[in-house]
């Protein structure tokens, strides 16, 4: 599935209901592989783009070293969607500067259907305009319907060509 973008670059997506509960999502940025690189591994840098629209993000705690971890809130800015706002923490498993991040999280809560840990990878392949960026999520929560975290990349990735690309 192609979505065309506000900024006239195309991202596409591909969610996949299988067992894994998965998705990927791609995006052309116009920035270098290191600059993107860059927005992920920054904590102020990542409170401005990953929360997806409606949403605000406090950062709690922030290592981005292999095996570092770090621990977040997404907080709904608007009533209707303050069911959805949630507390995260994670480790990071690979960074390779420029190339790929990966890493796990899990939500914080009492409910079974938001239990388990996912697993994203993100990579960073330089293309003729930017950067080809990759992420792929497994293990989605069964509270999370596949469709809505992929609206929630796809905003993120957004957000993220704003804050790459003004820089």
């Amino acid at each position: 599935m192609t979505n065309n973008t506000d900024n006239g670059r195309e991202s596409s997506t591909e969610v996949t209901t299988d067992d894994d509960r998965s998705i990927t999502v791609n995006r052309v940025i116009e920035a270098t592989p290191e600059r993107v690189y860059e927005a992920f591994v920054d904590p102020d840098e990542l409170a401005a783009w990953l929360p997806p629209e409606g949403f605000s993000c406090e950062v709690h705690e922030f290592n981005a070293t292999e095996g570092g971890t770090f621990r977040m809130s997404f907080t709904a800015d608007v009533e209707e969607l303050e069911p959805y706002a949630h507390t995260f923490q994670g480790t990071y498993e690979e960074l390779s500067p420029g190339k790929r991040i990966v890493y796990t999280e899990e939500f914080e809560s009492d409910d079974p259907g938001m239990a388990g840990e996912m697993t994203t990878t993100v990579t960073f392949e330089e293309v003729s305009d930017g950067t080809e960026v990759t992420a792929h999520q497994v293990g989605i929560p069964e509270n999370i319907p596949p469709q809505d975290a992929n609206e929630g990349w796809n905003d993120s990735l957004g957000n993220l060509a704003d804050v790459v690309e003004e820089a």
